[in-house]
Formats: C-alpha cells, structure tokens, sequence
C-alpha cells in the first residue's frame, strides 16, 4: 500500500445516521488525508421532525428536499464527501400489529437490487475500509437492518467478477467494520460521569431499565481516539435541524467531561482480508506502509 491514498466508505441509512454514528471519526481521518465518502440508502423522506423547535414540515416531497440540504452542510461540517444511493425512506412502522411498510421502500428490495448501486459505488469509489451496522441494524428500524445487508453484500461481492457483471470494474475491499454508536458501555459511562460530579444526567431511567439491562453488549475491537473532532461532529448534528434537537439528547453530556470519559468511538471488526492484531486503534490498522501488522 506504499504511496496509495487511503479509502474509506461509511455506509448508513438515512441523512443524520452519519452524524450520530461515527462521525468523529470520519472527520478525523479526512482531516489527515484520507479520501473520506459516506453512502446514504435513502432520502429520509419519511422521517418525523423531531427538533420540537422545527415548523412542521407538509408532505415527504418537501422533507426530501430539506433534508438533501442538511445532508449536503453535514457533509461539508465534517470535511467528508457523500452520495446518495437513492433508495426511499421505508419509515419506522409503529403499532401492534406492525403495519406493512410501503410499496417500493428501501427495506423491501431484494438484495440484489438494494446492493447494486453500493456494488458500483465500492468498485468506482475503490474503498479500502467499509463501515456499516451490525445485523441487528444498531436498533429495529427497517432500513438500517437493510442497510447492514446491502453492505454485507457489497463487502462480499464486489470483488466477483461473475457478480453484477455491468457494474463496474472489481474491487476487493479490506476490512469491514460494524460501527458502535450507541452501545450501552458508552451510555453508561456518561451516566456515571455526570452522576459522580453532581450533574443531572438524562440517561439514568435508560441505564437503569431492564430493557437496558438485557440489551447484549457486541465486541469491541477498535477505539478511535477523535476527541478532536467532536466539534465537527457536533456542527454535523445541528446541520439536521429536523431531526436533532440542540438541547436534547445528543447535547446532553458537557463536551469536556466527554472528551476525559469516552474520547474515542468505538468499532467492531467484522471482516477482514489482511492480518490484523487485536485490540486496533486504526481502521487502517495492517493497510499502511511500514505497518508492523501488515506484515504478519
């Protein structure tokens, strides 16, 4: 890998995902060079405003506009670029029985159909690393357990020549990682923090639930130092003025007590094509010139 540019591909499920999962991280490592794309499946048209200081928004045709916008100051708050993948929001289906989700929505492609335009992005975009959910999709919404699939798929195929054979010259990405943005070790921790020096604490009714409690803690492999880069994260944030409230929960922790607790996000190593020596503190741990790893 002496003199290639580094490549790393952040796959998520609506605009906002990239902000909440990860984002310090993608910051950091465009900050030092390298080439830095997040894929979005879907337009999120079928989000709620969830900022209770945000008007209403009418219908999806004006969210979709609205939120290609705040897509597009994210993306430059973290220094990263971004294509969409074009797919349609599937909604979070609520009720008991769940209602069907719409006709035509991300979540109910076939696989092959969903991957494709991540097929082509992987083999256009050259990736050395790709970064997505777990299969649980991080949390029950439709698309970001689809989204953890088309990535599996893209991850596993995009370098089969008899696969997708329109779609691209091939290309076989490194390592696959499955990013940890709200593990319950991190919420807790802040918990603790805020507690410990008589701050109020938004999170204790969550920690101290059962629900919290039975919640399976998945690996860590990798910790990125990007205390850094929170700022840009946090400017990411706000630029999804409909769905992130500035004094909600995000917000909730003081950024100096969160820089000594948790300065680092956290990774889960899924699959990788190279030698790797756990724990990493490196996406791009074994890939770099000179790596000791590499060379095992």
């Amino acid at each position: 890998m002496t003199g290639e540019r580094l490549r790393l591909l952040a796959v998520h499920a609506h605009p906002d995902d990239e902000s909440s999962k990860g984002a310090a991280t993608t910051a950091r490592y465009a900050a030092e060079g390298v080439d830095v794309l997040v894929a979005t499946c879907t337009g999120g048209e079928r989000g709620d405003v969830l900022n209770p200081s945000y008007p209403p928004v009418p219908d999806p045709d004006r969210m979709h506009e609205i939120r290609r916008e705040e897509m597009a100051a994210a993306a430059k708050a973290l220094g990263v670029q971004q294509e969409w993948l074009g797919f349609v929001d599937s909604g979070l289906p609520e009720g008991d029985p769940l209602p069907p989700l719409p006709e035509g929505c991300f979540a109910l492609q076939p696989l092959e159909v969903a991957a494709r335009p991540l097929v082509e992005l992987v083999r256009r975009f050259r990736p050395h690393v790709i970064t997505t959910y777990d299969p649980t999709g991080g949390y029950p919404h439709p698309d970001h357990i689809m989204c953890h699939r088309v990535s599996a798929e893209a991850f596993a195929a995009a370098g089969d020549p008899e696969r997708y054979r329109d779609a691209g010259e091939p290309w076989t990405p490194l390592k696959l990682y499955y990013n940890h943005g709200f593990s319950m070790a991190r919420i807790r921790a802040a918990h603790e923090a805020l507690v410990e020096r008589g701050l109020e604490s938004p999170f204790g009714e969550w920690v101290e639930s059962r629900a919290a409690r039975e919640i399976p803690e998945r690996e860590v492999t990798t910790r990125i130092e990007c205390a850094e880069f929170f700022a840009a994260r946090d400017d990411a944030l706000r630029a999804h003025a409909t769905q992130i409230d500035p004094d909600g929960f995000f917000f909730a922790m003081p950024r100096d007590l969160e820089r000594e607790v948790w300065p680092f996000e956290e990774y889960e190593l899924a699959e990788s094509r190279v030698p790797v020596r756990l724990p990493e503190d490196d996406l791009f741990a074994g890939l770099r010139s000179a790596d000791p790893t590499s060379a095992r």
